[in-house]
């Protein structure tokens, strides 16, 4: 019973009406039944005798013929009853059918306008926070729902188009006094015959800029992943992102002595943000390869299904604990020191990943292989490489 109550709204208030037609009509045919009791039967005018003997010597007869007249008064009064409880029972399964059917259609009456409410508040995503649900009616409690729900978007819009503002004038505003500084120091060090503690500490101060630059970029980079509109879908080749990130890291992927596993296919095909997405390829396989060790293992695959492109990409090393594993995608959460990385890493790279694939509608799924090392699956929706 409690798996039955426990259903949707729809249902439980299509049994509570129905129950309370049918708690009705059992009521009704039951008082119905009980006053039937105190009726007086009466008998057919055929079963009423002609003539009643009279005298002492006719007094046996009619005793006879009045206990005859009591069984004949029984008998109809049992058959009467009969007929009322199978009436009864006829009209309460009739009745039954009929509270049900009242009560689902009072159930999609009440509920109609909560379903247009939760239709439209779902249709509502980023894209379109300028649309409201505008419910017209009477001021009732479903209005004031309806209106509640159109303020929230209200202020969710304001907030996005403020952090949008944030991304675009951030850009400008922070990387200003960072070319500033960094053309100082430019000069200072062309000077004729520079001090060698100019020299030493410009170039720390570069170093330190660049890392500056890198995390502003990696933070743009994640605002606008979580915050910015993806007008620009175009179909994208997952296997083309995946073979350009893995030339651009050749060197690196030298200098570490690791070896690389390539079952990419250029025909995995999502749709999205071609800049953002080649970001994302970039992300994984730069983490790949930062935080792998030396002489290690890389294997990188893209495959699709019918509603998925998938990129995966695995890496060999310690057993990792998957509880942390699971956090690696929050800004700036790392596992430990064997996998911090260059001191110029932000931290932020499969944060950012993370935030591009909920962008476009995909998940990421992070897994800590028992064998040792860590695979990275991003699931994006498939689309054909001839859209456009």
């Amino acid at each position: 019973m409690g798996r039955l109550w426990g259903g949707t709204v729809r249902r439980r208030f299509t049994i509570l009406y129905a129950g309370g037609f049918l708690g009705s009509g059992i009521t009704l045919l039951a008082l119905t039944y009980l006053m039937s009791g105190t009726r007086v039967t009466t008998l057919a005018p055929e079963q009423i005798p002609e003539r009643i003997p009279t005298g002492p010597s006719s007094l046996a007869s009619a005793e006879q013929q009045i206990q005859d007249l009591g069984r004949r008064l029984s008998d109809v009064h049992a058959q009467q009853n009969h007929r009322l409880l199978v009436g009864s029972l006829i009209a309460l399964a009739v009745m039954a059918c009929v509270s049900i059917l009242l009560g689902r259609i009072l159930a999609d009456r009440v509920l109609r306008p909560l379903r247009l409410i939760t239709a439209a508040t779902r249709w509502i995503s980023a894209e379109n926070l300028h649309q409201r649900l505008a419910v017209t009616g009477p001021a009732d409690e479903v209005k004031e729902l309806a209106d509640t729900v159109d303020g929230l978007l209200e202020r969710l819009e304001a907030s996005f188009a403020a952090q949008r503002r944030f991304v675009g004038n951030a850009s400008h505003e922070l990387r200003t006094p960072l070319a500033t500084m960094r053309a100082s120091l430019d000069v200072a060090v062309a000077k004729p015959e520079p001090a060698a503690q100019t020299v030493a500490l410009a170039g720390r101060l570069r170093t330190e800029l660049d890392r500056v630059e890198h995390l502003l970029d990696g933070f743009l980079v994640l605002a606008r992943a979580q915050h910015s509109t993806l007008a620009d879908r175009t179909p994208v080749s997952l296997g083309e992102l995946a073979r350009k990130a893995l030339t651009a890291r050749g060197a690196e992927i030298t200098a570490k002595t690791l070896t690389v596993d390539d079952e990419v296919r250029a025909n995995v095909w999502t749709r999205g943000g071609e800049a953002l997405l080649s970001r994302m390829v970039e992300n994984i396989v730069e983490n790949a390869i930062v935080h792998n060790q030396e002489s290690g293992w890389i294997r990188i695959s893209t495959e699709h299904t019918p509603t998925e492109a998938l990129l995966v990409v695995e890496t060999g090393g310690c057993v990792l604990d998957q509880d942390q594993v699971d956090r690696l995608a929050r800004p700036f959460e790392r596992l430990g020191a064997d996998r911090t990385g260059p001191e110029g890493s932000s931290g932020l790279g499969l944060s950012i990943v993370a935030a591009i694939v909920t962008a476009h509608g995909g998940r990421l799924a992070l897994l800590a292989r028992p064998e040792g090392g860590l695979r990275v699956t991003a699931a994006l929706p498939s689309a054909s490489g001839a859209e456009g």
